[in-house]
């Protein structure tokens, strides 16, 4: 059964874009840690459907996978909690913050039963709870005596690169966004991707969310080292801005503003 048979909410649909996206799972996860989910459970308090308080003692439902695992499922709303029971059950809405919090070092499972759903890991949780989505980034610094090779990928990793386009063009700060093939003797026994992000102010949150989505769209999982890119260094940054043609260029209003007319005297 189709899970948009049903009026999708705004974590569903987040979910359903970030699974066939890499661009949209950033968003997905922050839609999710601020959203209230349902577990099969219940509290001391009461049964039936029934809320968290202070205090209670909670008790949630494990499924166990195929292979044997065992996992705690969770819904991202009550209709789809409801599609995947075949008997009446008690169950508990919670943020969905508060579930990893209590259930750290559980594996779980949102929407099992459903052409959309996630599987959560002990140490993905642990990131996300810490803020630090999916795959943290490798921020790249090199010394200048080092040896480093730089070039352009023989085979273009063109699924990585049109995910970070979409995902760039979402951070206003962003300015520019370059590939290249890079190969520090010093350090790595052969080359791998490099992206180089131009970006005004703090680039943290760019960086991390570049990183998950790299991570996940690189050609067969090769490690991708990210780079932030400014006119004021040399090295790497160099080669970028005079070598290289970016593969992402925020667009600018202002030529727009000028063909209208606006902002003459």
């Amino acid at each position: 059964m189709d899970i948009r048979n049903h009026q999708e909410n705004s974590l569903e649909q987040s979910l359903r874009l970030a699974a066939d996206e890499p661009a949209h799972r950033p968003e997905f996860f922050r839609i999710l840690l601020n959203s209230p989910v349902y577990v099969l459970g219940s509290t001391d308090a009461e049964d039936g459907a029934a809320d968290l308080e202070a205090g209670s003692k909670v008790s949630i439902a494990h499924w166990e996978k195929p292979d044997g695992t065992s996992v705690i499922p969770f819904f991202s709303s009550l209709q789809t909690l409801q599609k995947s029971i075949d008997s009446e059950e008690s169950y508990l809405e919670l943020p969905a913050r508060s579930l990893f919090e209590m259930t750290q070092g559980t594996h779980l499972f949102l929407n099992p039963k459903s052409p959309y759903g996630k599987e959560f890991f002990p140490e993905e949780v642990r990131n996300l709870l810490s803020d630090q989505v999916g795959q943290k980034a490798t921020v790249r610094t090199v010394e200048k005596e080092t040896k480093v090779l730089l070039g352009q990928p023989a085979q273009y990793p063109s699924k990585m690169v049109q995910s970070l386009t979409q995902l760039l063009a979402s951070h206003r700060n962003v300015k520019r966004a370059f590939l290249a093939l890079m190969h520090d003797t010093s350090v790595d026994e052969k080359p791998h991707l490099i992206i180089g992000i131009e970006a005004d102010g703090d680039i943290e949150l760019v960086l991390r969310e570049a990183g998950n989505v790299a991570g996940d769209t690189a050609p067969d999982g090769e490690p991708v080292d990210l780079y932030r890119v400014s006119e004021s260094e040399s090295g790497l940054s160099d080669y970028f801005l005079k070598q290289t043609t970016p593969f992402y260029e925020r667009k600018q209003s202002s030529k727009w503003r000028s063909i209208f007319g606006f902002g003459k005297g």
